[in-house]
């Protein structure tokens, strides 16, 4: 009963102040977990302390009660919550963090002794606002996406806000999915009401996405009066970056972070690449996640996380350009051939910081005294790097466009030098990251402190001396400050009113006191060092004011050592793998001589083996290619080889290959494996159509499309109509560059009809009744698919392959007596009169039906409309 009347007389109390502070911070953020300062540690409580501590497997306790029932509560150390926020936004969590806005102190002051500490919302923390070393992978980019349609036109505005990236694209509506795969985004947001929106995907007000409002706010922004000079930005990509901004604006409390001006990505500049496709490369990311066993784990060489970041980049969206190609195969051919320049520029690139995310967070406001040192030891660097390049004669173009970036920092690097130590803390509080000599004033209050500092331990001697305590000690804590510490046993000698010592706290063993002259010393130091650090904090103020002051020239000085890594990395690969530099032709053709692919090839020589190289010889006269043979033989990797091969050479790099002609290709296309996508609704072979579907829609003349067992997921007479029927469009409709792997051998027979087809096979032999798969690419069609035997060579029971072959045998005989699966196929016409035939077949009173609008008709106009619908039927009829 008495439990019951506390809990009634707490509900109508309501809540206490701090927590009523709480739930009007909780209010403002209610799709984020709320990180709530209390001392040395962010408290989460309700609903947020139930599902942080789940994720961060931490305890679940409860302080108070609020509306009669105990509060959930868990907690993090403030000086590690980083690890705790990676974890909680790994998990797919957003996180608001208020901060404590005045000390205990000022709020004393403000309001009395038992005022509140003040307390505001700093930061919303998000997947793709980012900034901070520790929670960011040094090797990926970390971007945040907006996507706004304006007009039926879709905007896309990107920004990695830890290196300051800001680019805007068009899109077709068929091309978001391609463009989003491209930037692989940590975060996406999209305006209310936008269709066919991601699950993942953030809903923001559309009153953001404004596209007068973002012009007005980029100009002001980059302190311009038109933004002609950035790029001609259609509405939609402006719409697309108001949301952006907004949401930017939002997570940093009204500061928006370090956003370089916006480049304009132009679809057609770059090779697209369907998300299907990227998926089935393992371009950057491998089946199973992460890097490794992807392309770009595979051939990653560079030195610097700026540098892997770009790489990844690269290879996600390769030129279309042949000149802006070149340039990068020159570059890369520079360092390819001079080993020694190539290790030199490794070596020193290996030593760089990571100065644009050091600049990120300059900018974001969380930037420390070491980001400030590694951007003076970057700059020093690059400047080093300058100054050796330079001596190059006869430069790569890109090379010249690039040194004029690496230098022009001599003033700041100076002036960060002779302020800073050699080695800033991270830490501000305590201060001594100001190099000694650079502010007099400064060194004098140091110096002060100090003495006093020498003058204490001299008290320590002295006390000992005079009190016959050996163990007697002066310690200092954040609540007594200095003080004497003694054992128990010793305190009576200092308790006496005339032994000059003052009793402050008894604790477990020791006793500690104070003393009139250690007072006074401990005042001097104490007000030596809070002088000192607020020096220090005011030249830090001052230097970052300075360094961002320029920080556009920064991160173009980190981009071209990006670069630079970059093309060092690719000469290194090319040089340890034997690879080729690439020629590119002006029209669409694809000879590949001794082609490998790079993942594959490595994974053979682990195992102490040999990689079978194979030509790949694509024209306009012979631009698709029918290969059969035996699954294990190498169709999959031979198709997926030169579709990376084509990646590798758009995005700047020499090419696994003995030589390589290469026409550009505008999109490249892979439909090689499915799994089914449950989640959606769709079965392996729904899959499977839905991306063929997509290629013969997309696919052009100089697009280069690689097919594996279309049709496979369905009955043996469908799948081989689908199969047929999507060989003859891809050869008559798209002309594209196309390699076509299959077992149904019927479809060889279209060599005989199709006059840019042309057969081929992976070679496979029987030997003394075991297969033995050669891997070798041989002309013409495969005599037989040998599926019971790789199915004996995967181990199936040999009672099992037995009754196989018994059941072949009858299968055969029969296909022999009716003319198989492809009897009558000969008979087909080709698939654009078969086409034009469906066409001839049009229904007009199906036609006129359609046409008409009933609602708009008049009684007089319905009754002349039944009589020609009518004869319609009759003409329908008699024909």
């Amino acid at each position: 009963m008495a439990t019951q009347v506390k809990k009634k007389r707490a509900a109508k109390a309501g809540p206490t102040p701090m927590m009523a502070q709480y739930l009007a911070l909780k209010e403002s953020v209610p799709d984020c977990l709320l990180f709530y300062r209390m001392g040395d540690f962010f408290e989460l409580f309700f609903d947020d302390a139930r599902q942080a501590a789940a994720t961060l497997d931490i305890a679940l306790t409860a302080r108070g009660e609020h509306d009669g029932e105990p509060i959930p509560m868990c907690g993090v150390p403030a000086h590690s919550h980083e690890a705790y926020l990676a974890r909680l936004i790994k998990a797919g969590h957003r996180v608001a963090i208020a901060d404590q806005t005045e000390t205990p102190e000022q709020a004393k002051k403000r309001a009395g002794s038992k005022a509140l500490v003040g307390r505001a919302i700093i930061r919303v923390v998000t997947a793709g606002t980012l900034t901070e070393e520790t929670l960011l992978d040094a090797k990926s980019e970390n971007w945040l996406v907006a996507v706004a349609e304006t007009g039926g036109a879709l905007g896309i505005a990107a920004a990695d806000i830890s290196t300051g990236r800001f680019t805007l694209a068009m899109a077709e509506p068929a091309m978001l999915d391609a463009e989003l795969a491209r930037l692989s985004a940590a975060e996406l947001i999209v305006p209310e009401g936008f269709a066919n929106a991601p699950d993942d995907a953030q809903i923001c007000p559309k009153t953001d996405f404004s596209s007068i409002g973002a012009e007005k706010l980029l100009k002001s922004l980059f302190g311009v009066a038109t933004l002609d000079g950035f790029g001609e930005f259609d509405r939609a990509e402006l719409a697309a970056a108001g949301g952006l901004l907004a949401y930017l604006e939002t997570a940093g409390q009204g500061d928006l972070p370090f956003l370089q001006p916006p480049r304009r990505h132009r679809t057609g500049d770059h090779m697209l690449i369907d998300a299907a496709t990227r998926e089935s490369l393992e371009l950057t990311q491998a089946a199973g996640g992460g890097r490794k066993g992807s392309l770009l784990g595979c051939i990653d060489q560079s030195v610097t996380g700026a540098g892997a970041r770009l790489l990844a980049a690269d290879l996600s969206a390769p030129l279309t350009s042949t000149a802006a190609i070149e340039a990068r195969l020159d570059l890369v051919q520079l360092f390819e051939a001079d080993a020694a320049r190539r290790d030199d520029l490794r070596a020193a690139l290996k030593a760089l910081p990571d100065i644009g995310r050091a600049l990120g967070r300059l900018v974001a406001g969380r930037g420390t005294p070491r980001d400030l040192g590694l951007l003076r030891d970057g700059l020093g660097a690059a400047r080093d790097l300058h100054t050796s390049l330079s001596r190059i004669e006869a430069p790569p173009a890109l090379l010249t466009e690039l040194l004029p970036a690496l230098t022009g920092h001599g003033a700041l690097t100076d002036h960060l030098s002779r302020a800073l130590v050699p080695s800033p803390p991270i830490d501000i509080a305590k201060g001594g990251y100001i190099a000694e000599g650079y502010d007099a004033a400064l060194d004098d209050l140091r110096e002060t402190a100090g003495a006093g500092r020498k003058a204490i331990a001299g008290l320590e001697a002295r006390y000992r001396e005079t009190t016959g305590i050996s163990s007697l000690k002066i310690k200092h804590n954040n609540v007594l400050g200095y003080h004497i510490e003694v054992p128990s046993r010793h305190a009576d000698a200092l308790m006496s009113a005339d032994s000059g010592f003052t009793h402050r706290q008894t604790l477990a063993g020791v006793v500690r006191f104070n003393a009139p002259d250690l007072h006074d010393e401990a005042q001097r130091v104490m007000q030596a060092g809070a002088h000192a650090l607020a020096a220090e904090a005011a030249h830090l103020e001052e230097l970052i004011e300075t360094a961002l002051a320029d920080k556009d020239r920064l991160a173009a000085t980190a981009d071209a050592l990006a670069r630079l890594d970059v093309a060092a990395a690719l000469a290194e690969q090319a040089a340890l793998c034997g690879w080729t530099r690439p020629r590119l032709a002006g029209h669409p053709c694809f000879q590949v001589e001794g082609g490998r692919h790079p993942v594959v090839e490595r994974a053979v020589e682990q195992q102490g083996e040999r990689f079978v190289a194979n030509d790949c010889r694509l024209s306009p006269e012979e631009r698709l290619w029918i290969v059969t043979g035996p699954n294990m033989g190498g169709k999959s990797t031979f198709l997926r080889q030169n579709a990376l091969i084509a990646v590798l050479a758009q995005a700047g790099s020499y090419v696994p290959a003995a030589a390589a002609e290469l026409g550009i290709v505008d999109k490249l296309f892979s439909r090689v494996g499915a799994s089914d996508n449950l989640a959606r609704g769709r079965s392996t072979f729904m899959v499977e159509m839905v991306e063929t579907a997509a290629i013969l829609a997309q696919a052009t003349e100089n697009s280069l499309v690689i097919l594996d067992e279309v049709g496979r997921g369905t009955s043996t007479y469908d799948g081989l109509a689908i199969a047929w029927a999507v060989v003859e469009a891809v050869h008559d409709v798209n002309r594209c560059r196309c390699l076509f792997a299959t077992h149904y051998h019927e479809l060889t027979r279209l060599a005989e009809r199709l006059d840019a087809l042309s057969l081929h096979h992976v070679r496979a032999r029987e030997w003394k009744g075991d297969l033995v798969l050669l891997h070798e690419l041989a002309e013409g069609p495969a005599d037989r698919s040998y599926g019971l035997a790789v199915a004996k060579l995967a181990g199936l029971p040999s009672e099992t392959v037995a009754r196989a072959k018994s059941v072949l045998a009858k299968l055969e005989a029969g296909r022999a007596s009716t003319g198989g699966l492809a009897a009558g196929l000969d008979d087909l016409p080709l698939f654009s009169a078969d086409v034009a035939q469906e066409e001839d077949r049009a229904d007009p009173l199906r036609e006129a039906l359609e046409a008409i609008h009933a609602d708009d008709l008049s009684p007089r106009e319905a009754l002349d409309l039944v009589y020609r619908l009518k004869r319609l039927a009759d003409e329908g009829d008699a024909a």
